[in-house]
């Protein structure tokens, strides 16, 4: 049901460029959060050095954001859902400009994770209503144009982030930080005067407490068991007692969402066979290709010794064969399904993982810069496929809570694949020389000291590809577009 308005200061719901509007704030969104995981990712030798932080403490400054958005994004979007998702997108700007500022300012590790946590709050706001924002706006014959453009823009900041992370932290690490400070008060201003409501909030503005506390409780239990277990050890207490916690809980908020009258997640969603299979494949996406940037930044930084601003430029093909290929990926499935063309994005995906395997220290750049490419270009073709046929199979009043599902599940795959890179990467590496790695200090270093990690490199590649194939398969399981479109037909001709 849309709410119209008769005066705004911004375009009007009902002009007939409004989608185009909306898709503009949703892609500032995407942008700002892309551009901040590349310089951070870039810059994390810099932090090492400056902040003195050990290892785990320095993984952890990327893991905060993503725990945070995780465990959070789901409950953000059953808010936004009943409270507005304008209202909830325009905080979520506004938490993540004020996180940034304060995050260069930080002395220390601690306080730089607890900022971290902010902007994760903040991200998550911005993570639950993006998409729903931009399925309200588009007709379903042009959505997955506008998710393709979504992920372009995002493209667009993985370009850039490596390089402009590499140039900001020859000025001082604070900027890695507070250059988002200026793009992130534009965006809250734009999206609070462009926005609209376009779906009636919901009336029942009852709120699932027991459930909310026990998915937090337990998703939280489960990251950070599972981070924690990668790079201390899995039989420590504060790796055991958050996993038995997580193990308890989470079952136990199935039950809880099959019993309240207004659950936070509506189970009803997974009875949609589409909606099952492109958020499985959304979260084993994540799993094999999340941990790819922070391989790259130990492997230009760390094994080939490149400075910040060259390892930046080496990471250029990969978002740059993802911003070719997500617009075309997006043209491609509005006319004829998403199906195929997602699993044949993931085939492409792990064919470039493979192909990584055989990097070694010395390896020609133009060969790495290939393989970098080919995982670009996969990874276009599966996103905005599948981002469309997911949102485009569940009801408008559920967009929200659709849209977080699908970020917090691929959200958790992208924090496993973290955990299960570094429990890889670190197995048998001396700790002198997994600290000279971290700290992009490697020049002194033989090629024989250097052996271990790019073994377990190897490995962890082979991981991610085989996640990346599973994640193919689990993609075909969703039906095709006949199948679809008879389910549909069927479903309006069932008296009620």
């Amino acid at each position: 049901m849309n709410v119209r308005k008769s005066f705004s200061l911004g375009v009007d719901a009902d002009h007939a460029h409004y989608k185009w509007w909306a898709l503009s704030c949703t892609s500032l969104g995407m942008l700002l959060a892309t551009l901040n995981s590349g310089t951070l990712v870039i810059a994390l030798p810099d932090l090492e050095r400056a902040l003195g932080v050990d290892l785990l403490l320095l993984v952890w400054v990327i893991l905060a954001f993503m725990i945070a958005s995780t465990v959070l994004v789901l409950t953000f979007g059953r808010l936004s859902d009943v409270f507005g998702r304008k209202r909830a997108f325009v905080l979520g700007f506004a938490l993540f400009t004020l996180a940034s500022l304060g995050a260069g300012f930080a002395t220390g590790g601690t306080d730089l994770i607890l900022w971290r946590i902010l902007q994760g709050v903040g991200g998550a706001l911005l993570f639950a209503n993006a998409s729903a924002l931009v399925t309200d706006a588009f007709p379903h014959e042009q959505l997955g144009l506008a998710m393709g453009t979504n992920v372009m823009v995002a493209g667009v900041g993985l370009v850039l982030g490596p390089v402009l992370g590499g140039a900001l932290v020859q000025i001082s690490w604070h900027w890695v930080f507070w250059f988002n400070v200026p793009l992130g008060i534009f965006g809250t201003v734009w999206s609070a005067v462009v926005l609209q409501e376009l779906i009636k909030p919901e009336q029942d503005h009852r709120f699932d407490w027991l459930g909310t506390a026990t998915f937090v409780v337990g998703l939280t239990g489960l990251t950070y068991g599972i981070s924690r277990g990668g790079l201390t050890s899995w039989t420590d207490t504060m790796t055991v007692v958050p996993l038995v916690v997580a193990a308890v809980l989470l079952p136990l908020f199935v039950v809880v969402e099959s019993r309240t009258p207004a659950p936070m997640l509506d189970l009803s969603l997974f009875h949609d066979r589409g909606f099952n299979a492109a958020t499985g494949a959304a979260f084993l996406s994540g799993l094999s290709r999340f941990a790819l940037t922070f391989v790259f930044v130990l492997y230009f930084q760390g094994a080939q010794g490149d400075d910040p601003i060259l390892a930046g430029v080496k990471l250029a093909p990969l978002a740059a064969g993802m911003l070719v290929s997500s617009p075309l990926a997006g043209r491609y499935a509005d006319r004829h399904g998403a199906r195929s063309l997602a699993a044949i994005g993931l085939i492409v995906t792990a064919a470039g993982l493979i192909g990584m395997t055989t990097l070694q220290v010395d390896t020609p750049y133009w060969l790495t810069a290939l393989w970098l490419l080919i995982c670009g270009v996969g990874s276009g073709m599966f996103n905005s496929p599948n981002t469309a046929a997911m949102m485009g199979a569940v009801p408008v009043h559920r967009r929200g809570i659709a849209g977080s599902t699908r970020m917090m599940l691929q959200n958790t795959g992208s924090v496993l694949s973290i955990a299960v890179l570094l429990a890889i990467v670190t197995s048998g590496v001396p700790k002198e020389t997994l600290l000279s790695i971290f700290s992009g200090l490697t020049t002194g270093l033989s090629p024989r000291a250097l052996n271990p990690f790019i073994h377990n490199l190897h490995v962890a590649l082979w991981v991610l590809a085989a996640s990346s194939v599973a994640a193919a398969g689990v993609s075909l399981l969703r039906p095709t577009s006949k199948q679809a479109a008879a389910a549909s037909v069927r479903e309006a001709t069932v008296p009620v």
